[in-house]
């Protein structure tokens, strides 16, 4: 049987050591907000995730979800489940207390859905949905919208989904075909047909609000013409309470490789009444208000079920006895050495650790900086954390859930065959990982995301917003004995980034295939930079705590052995990153198609 422990002691580090979150409560209404504070939410979140969502994980993998006359019954103990982490609270940790919620720092939202994606991917979803819905309503919808919606989400009570795909189309948006009409109520008849809506048809709440994505009569072509809709399940009435069955209806369940306890859902649209989210025909931009959101929730589950998966190989290497070690026997009173002995099974658990903790910094990281971006006195400040957190989360979401994928196939290799035998339940998360690398954007699109559009962004403005403070930390830090061996490799690294940034920028410039054929490349060399930089931070956190004699001493050193590991068997990746950005796009793109 699987396990699951929250990692608690790694995310204090972060959080305190790392960060110094307790900065936020400096910022706009986060006065009364105390690292204190953040520990007790986290240490019962992680008890709800541990005792509540974590035991549902295998059993709801293996039922499933069922449709019957158009309504889904989700898996036995699913339903009570999410009523114990609605009642709780649980659904408005970030949301404004003006509708309801606790007002909490993304940065501990953040830490929440990590956890969360490591006990139970699929059930994390219905309320990581509602999430977003709630983002993209707070943010565009009008005061009436608010007012109606947004309490029943923070409740809990309503969920929320996002309906963006159709069957011809799922990045190009401008394809789509749905349709709404205006009527003389103020409100609109949406027709139309959506597929993967995640979370679109369930038992769970009482009420399902989806946002859905539609052009009026008068829309411009492509993505200019593109609005966004308000479609609840019940057409709610003034006071919130629920009337007649809207017309969204689900006309089927997709069979599907991995997260098989979230419903995903092919949702018929028929003249269903929907309301206006922001302005006609600026759809996408409220939209991508629940996409970057999504984005940054979809890198948690690629981090959240890294480190489940890196727990149980861990645990089965120091319990599984096989041969002896290379060096002489390690275990005299058992008839074999565990596995953990063994140098393929140490590259493999140091690989998966190594990039969930450094993963760890820099996703909070990114959290943190979306605080500032939300709520800093200083305009300035905002705009500077607004452009890394913009710069940052197409790199997270692609890295930590290819990582994500990677790691959960290194545990069913570490377990060997009992790893692909579904009682280990190790092989449920690499199903459940491979998901992540695909919606919210799949991370080919990320990386063209980040070399098309964040690269170019204002002249650079983003990238100097790495850039720069990276560069000053190299130089204030190279001259430290203690730290060369981790800031020369960063350096380096660093070094050969701006190289490639500066000749994607040129040649792509000339040839957009030539961005195109480096733009992965050049994602993951940016990623092994940013966790580079992450681990040097940790490092002098680590040597902070040693050299004060404070705390756990064997964990500090961990740390910095960790770290080490990084440097010298993760971080060489990036050399090899840097000379397939420099080959260019003539190998990738002069083959004639027929000659595939």
């Amino acid at each position: 049987m699987p396990i699951y422990n929250p990692p608690l002691d790694d995310i204090k580090f972060v959080m305190h050591d790392v960060l110094g979150a307790e900065q936020l409560s400096e910022l706009n209404s986060y006065e009364d907000f105390s690292l204190e504070l953040g520990d007790q939410i986290l240490e019962e979140g992680a008890k709800l995730c541990a005792e509540v969502l974590f035991p549902l994980n295998q059993s709801g993998d293996s039922e499933g979800c069922e449709l019957k006359d158009g309504t889904v019954t989700t898996p036995k103990g699913f339903k009570a489940a999410y009523d114990t982490f609605a009642e709780n609270g649980w659904c408005g940790l970030a949301c404004d207390p003006d509708h309801g919620g606790m007002g909490m720092p993304m940065l501990i939202n953040t830490a929440m859905k990590e956890m969360i994606c490591s006990a139970n991917m699929s059930l994390g979803m219905y309320p990581g949905l509602s999430f977003g819905a709630y983002e993209a309503i707070h943010k565009f919808g009008s005061d009436a919208l608010k007012d109606l919606y947004l309490p029943k989400l923070v409740e809990g009570v309503w969920s929320g989904t996002m309906c963006l795909t159709e069957a011809h189309c799922g990045t190009d948006l401008g394809l789509i075909k749905s349709k709404a009409i205006p009527d003389n109520a103020g409100s609109y008849k949406i027709t139309g047909t959506k597929i993967f809506i995640s979370a679109g048809e369930h038992d769970l709440t009482e009420n399902i609000v989806h946002l859905v994505l539609a052009k009026l009569p008068d829309a411009p072509e492509g993505a200019r013409g593109i609005s966004l809709f308000v479609v609840p399940k019940f057409v709610p009435n003034d006071d919130g309470s629920l009337g007649e069955r809207n017309g969204a209806v689900c006309g089927s369940l997709e069979h599907k490789m991995g997260i098989k306890a979230n419903a995903t859902a092919l949702m018929n649209f028929d003249e269903a009444q929907g309301w206006l989210v922001g302005e006609p025909h600026k759809g996408l931009r409220a939209m991508f208000a629940f996409m970057n959101d999504a984005r940054l929730g979809v890198a948690m589950q690629g981090l959240g079920i890294a480190e489940v998966a890196y727990q149980n190989g861990l645990a089965y290497a120091k319990e599984r006895l096989q041969m002896r070690s290379l060096t002489g026997v390690k275990a005299p009173d058992k008839p074999a050495d565990p596995i953990i002995v063994h140098p393929d099974v140490r590259r493999m658990l140091m690989l998966s650790k190594s990039v969930t903790e450094g993963g760890r910094a820099l996703s909070y990281w990114v959290g943190m900086e979306l605080d500032i971006s939300l709520k800093h006195k200083d305009e300035k400040q905002r705009q500077r954390a607004d452009d890394l957190v913009a710069l940052l989360t197409p790199i997270i979401k692609a890295y930590l859930t290819d990582m994500g994928s990677e790691i959960t196939n290194l545990a069913v290799q570490i377990y060997g065959g009992h790893g692909y035998i579904w009682e280990s339940g190790v092989e449920q998360y690499v199903r459940d990982a491979r998901i992540a690398q695909i919606y919210e954007g799949a991370n080919g699109v990320q990386a063209l995301d980040l070399v098309g559009r964040k690269m170019p962004q204002h002249f650079g403005r983003l990238l100097r917003r790495f850039f720069h403070p990276v560069q000053e930390f190299i130089e204030a830090n190279q001259a430290n004995p203690e730290l060369q061996e981790f800031i020369f490799p960063l350096a380096k690294s660093f070094m050969k980034l701006q190289q490639s940034t500066a000749m994607v920028a040129q040649k792509g410039l000339k040839n957009p295939d030539e961005a195109g054929a480096a733009s992965v490349d050049y994602l993951r060399h940016f990623a092994l930079v940013a966790m580079a930089f992450m681990w040097c931070k940790m490092v002098i956190a680590a040597q902070e705590k040693l050299s004060n004699g404070e705390g756990d001493k064997e964990f500090y050193e961990a740390k910095i052995q960790t770290a080490k590991f990084f440097m010298e068997r993760v971080l060489p990746e990036s050399d090899a990153r840097f000379k397939m950005v420099l080959a260019g796009a003539d190998s990738m793109m002069a083959m004639d198609e027929a000659a595939f």
